[in-house]
C-alpha cells in the first residue's frame, strides 16, 4: 500500500500525453502557414508498421529501439526519412514537388471529421467549421452542426440552451480539455463564458462517454480544446459588431519564453447597451450586458524527457440587465414601482456573475517505455452569481475542486490498451432564494472519490472495443458502479458499425439549471422531502445506441452517410413540471421517462471546394408527469438541417479568396406546457407553429494575416409573436416568459475582421 501511494503521488502526466512517437506533419508553403496534412503516410523503414495522419496532420506511432528510420510520404510532396533514436515529438514540414509529370491527387481537410476507427461515436469540429459562423462564444458554436440543437431558454435572459439526443445540457458532460467545466452554478450561462476564438476544436461524443471523465454523462460529452500558446498566432485580433449594437473584441498575445516555455494572454470584451423592443411588448428583446473575460495560459514542453504541462488562470465578470424598457435598476430593483411617465408597474432583472478558475495538467511519458504514461489533471473554480427577477431573488456561490490521476499502458502488445486511475470531486453550494412561497438558504457539500478502469482492444482492422467501469463513493449519493461499453465493427471498406451502452448518475441542481422559471409568476414547489439533495433523489439513466457510418463516391466525389439511433431510459429523474401554469413542481419520477433519438446525415463534396450537409432528426421524448405521460414541452419531433459551404479557388499569384456558408434549420411543431386553467385570454394552443431560419456568412480572405466577414442570422426574419404571456401585467398571476420556441428579435446582421501575426 505504501508503494502504491508513492506511485500515485509521483504521477505527473496528462490524459492526452503521448504514448508513442507523436507529432504533426505540415505543408511547407511560402506563407509560413502551419497547415496540417491529413492522410500523410508515416511508417518505419523496411517494416509494415505505420499510420496515417488525422484531419489536423497529427499522428501517433509505436516506438522500438531497433527502428531508427521514420519515413514520411504524401502524394505531390517529397518523401523524407528522419533519424529517430528515442521517443520524441516530431513536427515536420513536407516540401511540395513542383515538377511532377504525373497526375497529382490532392486531399482537402474536412471542417468536421468523423472517425472510422474509434469505438465511440465521436466527431471533431475543427476551427475551420467554427469560422463558418460568428461563433462569439461556445453556445453559438453549434449553429452549423446538426447533432446539437440550439434553443432559447426564455424570452428575457437571451440564454441559448443546447440539447443532444433530445435532452438538455445538464445531461451532457461539457468539458474544457477533458476537465468538466460547465456544471453546477454555471449550467445556465456557462457556454457563453467561453469565447469562440479561444476554441481550437470541439469533440462531440454521442451516448454515454468514457468512465475516465466521470459518472455524470448521460446523453453524451462535449469537449472543447483550447488554442495552445505554442501553436496559436503570436498576435490575433477579432473585432465583431452586430446590427443590434453588439460589440466584441478578442485579442490573443502569445510569446515563446524559451525552447520549452510558451505563454499566452487571451482577452475578451463584449457589450450590448442598446434597448431593443421589436415586437412592442414593452420588454427588451435581448438583455443589455457587458462581459470581461481574461485567460493566462502557460505551456511547458520537454519532449526529450517526456514532460508536458499546461497551467490556466481565468477571470470572468459578466453583468446582464433584462426586463422592461423603462426599468431603472437604481430605483426599481426588487420593487414594483410605477414610473412617472407610464404609470404602470415595472419589472426588471439583473444577473451579475464573477468566476475565477485555476487549472493545471502535468504529464510524463517514460522515454524507455513510451507506451506507458502517468498524468494528473486538477482544477479549482469559484462561481458567484447575484441575481433577481422582478421580486424574486436568487444568489448562488459554487466552489468546486476536481482532480483526476490516470495511468496508460498496454497488455502484451499495442492491440490491448488500458487506462486506470482515481478521481476526486468536491462541490460546495450556498444558495439563497426568495420567492412569494419559498424563502430559504440551501447549502450543501458534495464529495466523491472514484476509481476507474478502461480496457481497449483494437486490431486495426475489423474490431475496436472499449469497456470501462468505475466505482464511486459519494457522501450524498452513496456507493455506486458506472459501467460503459463502446464497440466498432468494420464489415467492409469505408464503414463503421457502432454500438454503445452506459449508465449515468447525477444530482440535479434544480434552481441553477432552471433559472427561466424565475421570470414567471409561478410558485415553486418541491414535492419530495426524503432525498439528500433538495429532498430529491439522484437522477439515474441508461443510454443505448447504435450508429452506422458509410463512406462512398458519388459521381466521382466523396460522400458519407450516417444513421444513428439512441435511447435514454431514466430509472429516476427529477421531473420539472410546468403543466400547471401557476406552479413549477419538482418531484421524483414515478413511471416512465425516456428519450428516443434517430438521425440521418449525409455529407457530400458536390464539386471542388463545395460541400453540402443534410440531416433529418426525429425525437420521441416523453415523461410521466402527475397529469400523465406527455411529450416534453418545446421539443420538436421533427427537425431538418441543411448546410452548404464554398471556397473560391486559390489561383497562383492571387492575393486572397472568398468563403461562403449558409445554414437552414426547420423545426416541426412543439408542444406547449398546459395553459388550460388560465383565463381564456392567456391560453395557448396545444402546439407551436413550425418555423424555419436561415443563416449565412461571407468571408473575404485577403492574406494569411487579414480577413473580413459579413453575415446574417435569421435572414428570413422569422419572429415569434407574443413570446411573453401577459406582458402588460408582469406582477400578475399569468406572467410567463418560458413559452419561447423561435427568434424574438428577427433578422440580425453582423460584420467583423480577423488580423493575425504568425
Amino acid at each position: 500500500m505504501k508503494n502504491l501511494l508513492y506511485i500515485l503521488l509521483m504521477l505527473p502526466a496528462v490524459y492526452f500525453s503521448q504514448e508513442k512517437i507523436t507529432g504533426m506533419i505540415m505543408e511547407a508553403n511560402e506563407q509560413n502557414e502551419h497547415r496540417g496534412l491529413a492522410g500523410a503516410n508515416v511508417y518505419w523503414l523496411n517494416t509494415s508498421i505505420g499510420t496515417v495522419t488525422d484531419i489536423d496532420g497529427k499522428f501517433s506511432l509505436s516506438y522500438a529501439k531497433e527502428r531508427t528510420k521514420l519515413v514520411i510520404s504524401y502524394v505531390g510532396f517529397k518523401t523524407d526519412t528522419l533519424s529517430i533514436t528515442k521517443p520524441q515529438m516530431v513536427h515536420h514540414w513536407l516540401q511540395p514537388i513542383d515538377n511532377l509529370d504525373a497526375v497529382t491527387i490532392t486531399s482537402r481537410k474536412q471542417a468536421t471529421s468523423k472517425s472510422y476507427l474509434q469505438s465511440a461515436n465521436v466527431f471533431t469540429v475543427s476551427s475551420d467549421e467554427l469560422l463558418k459562423a460568428a461563433c462569439c462564444n461556445l453556445s453559438e458554436s453549434f449553429e452549423t452542426n446538426p447533432s446539437i440543437d440550439v434553443n432559447f431558454a426564455d424570452a428575457v435572459t437571451g440564454t441559448k440552451q443546447i440539447k443532444m439526443l433530445g435532452l438538455t445540457s445538464p445531461y451532457i458532460l461539457i468539458a474544457t480539455e477533458n476537465i468538466p467545466s460547465i456544471r453546477g452554478a454555471s449550467q445556465a450561462f456557462g457556454l457563453s463564458f467561453i469565447p469562440g476564438t479561444w476554441v481550437e476544436s470541439i469533440q462531440i461524443t454521442k451516448g454515454a462517454g468514457s468512465v475516465v471523465n466521470g459518472y455524470e454523462s448521460i446523453a453524451g460529452q462535449i469537449n472543447a480544446e483550447l488554442v495552445k500558446p505554442s501553436t496559436d498566432d503570436k498576435l490575433f485580433v477579432n473585432l465583431y459588431t452586430g446590427s443590434n449594437q453588439r460589440l466584441e473584441l478578442n485579442t490573443h498575445v502569445n510569446t515563446e519564453l524559451s525552447e520549452k516555455w510558451h505563454t499566452g494572454l487571451y482577452l475578451h470584451g463584449s457589450t450590448l447597451n442598446e434597448a431593443h423592443d421589436v415586437n412592442d411588448d414593452g420588454f427588451l428583446d435581448m438583455p443589455k450586458y457587458k462581459q470581461i473575460n481574461i485567460m493566462n495560459r502557460w505551456q511547458y514542453t520537454n519532449p526529450q524527457k517526456g514532460f508536458v504541462s499546461f497551467i490556466n488562470l481565468k477571470f470572468l465578470n459578466d453583468e446582464k440587465q433584462a426586463g422592461e424598457i423603462d426599468f431603472n435598476p437604481e430605483t426599481d430593483k426588487l420593487t414594483n414601482n410605477e414610473p412617472v411617465l407610464s404609470g404602470d408597474e415595472v419589472w426588471g432583472s439583473e444577473i451579475d456573475t464573477r468566476r475565477y478558475e485555476v487549472s493545471a495538467k502535468l504529464g510524463y511519458v517514460n522515454p524507455e517505455v513510451p507506451w506507458q504514461s502517468l498524468g494528473v489533471q486538477t482544477a479549482f473554480s469559484s462561481h458567484k452569481q447575484d441575481s433577481y427577477f422582478g421580486l424574486k431573488q436568487y444568489d448562488i456561490l459554487h466552489n468546486s475542486l476536481y482532480s483526476n490521476i490516470i495511468y496508460n499502458s498496454i497488455i502484451s502488445d499495442s492491440r490491448h490498451k488500458i487506462k486506470t486511475g482515481i478521481s476526486y470531486t468536491y462541490d460546495h453550494y450556498d444558495e439563497f432564494l426568495v420567492t412569494p412561497n419559498l424563502n430559504s438558504d440551501y447549502e450543501r457539500t458534495e464529495r466523491s472519490v472514484g476509481a476507474f478502469f478502461e480496457y481497449n482492444y483494437d486490431n486495426l482492422d475489423k474490431l475496436n472495443l472499449t469497456a470501462g467501469v468505475r466505482i464511486d463513493e459519494h457522501n450524498l449519493l452513496g456507493t455506486f458502479v458506472t459501467p460503459r461499453i463502446h464497440a466498432r465493427y468494420t464489415p467492409w471498406e469505408k464503414s463503421a458499425l457502432r454500438a454503445s451502452i452506459g449508465r449515468g448518475k447525477r444530482s440535479a441542481n434544480i434552481f441553477a439549471e432552471n433559472q427561466n422559471m424565475f421570470s414567471t409568476s409561478r410558485d415553486i414547489n418541491i414535492l419530495n422531502t426524503a432525498g439528500k439533495v433538495y429532498g430529491l433523489d439522484p437522477e439515474i439513466a441508461w443510454n443505448y445506441g447504435v450508429s452506422y457510418l458509410q463512406g462512398f463516391n458519388l459521381f466521382g466525389r466523396k460522400a458519407d452517410i450516417t444513421l444513428d439511433y439512441y435511447k435514454t431510459d431514466f430509472t429516476n429523474q427529477v421531473v420539472v413540471d410546468f403543466e400547471n401554469p401557476q406552479e413549477v413542481n419538482f418531484y421524483n419520477l414515478d413511471g416512465k421517462s425516456y428519450a428516443n433519438s434517430f438521425q440521418t446525415e449525409v455529407n457530400y463534396n458536390a464539386f471542388e471546394n463545395f460541400d453540402v450537409r443534410l440531416a433529418y432528426k426525429y425525437y420521441e421524448v416523453k415523461t410521466q408527469y402527475n397529469s400523465g405521460l406527455l411529450e416534453n414541452p418545446l421539443t420538436p419531433k421533427h427537425r431538418l438541417f441543411a448546410n452548404a459551404s464554398f471556397e473560391t479557388h486559390i489561383r497562383e499569384g492571387a492575393t486572397g479568396y472568398w468563403k461562403f456558408d449558409a445554414t437552414y434549420n426547420w423545426l416541426g411543431k412543439q408542444r406547449f406546457s398546459s395553459t388550460e386553467t388560465n383565463a381564456s385570454a392567456f391560453q395557448l394552443p396545444e402546439y407551436t407553429p413550425t418555423i424555419g431560419t436561415l443563416n449565412a456568412q461571407i468571408t473575404k480572405v485577403f492574406s494569411n494575416r487579414f480577413e473580413v466577414y459579413l453575415g446574417g442570422e435569421n435572414i428570413t426574419n422569422v419572429k415569434q409573436t407574443n413570446p411573453i404571456l401577459d406582458a402588460e401585467n408582469p406582477f400578475g398571476s399569468n406572467f410567463d416568459t418560458t413559452f419561447v420556441y423561435g427568434p424574438i428579435f428577427g433578422s440580425m446582421y453582423y460584420a467583423g475582421l480577423r488580423f493575425k501575426i504568425k
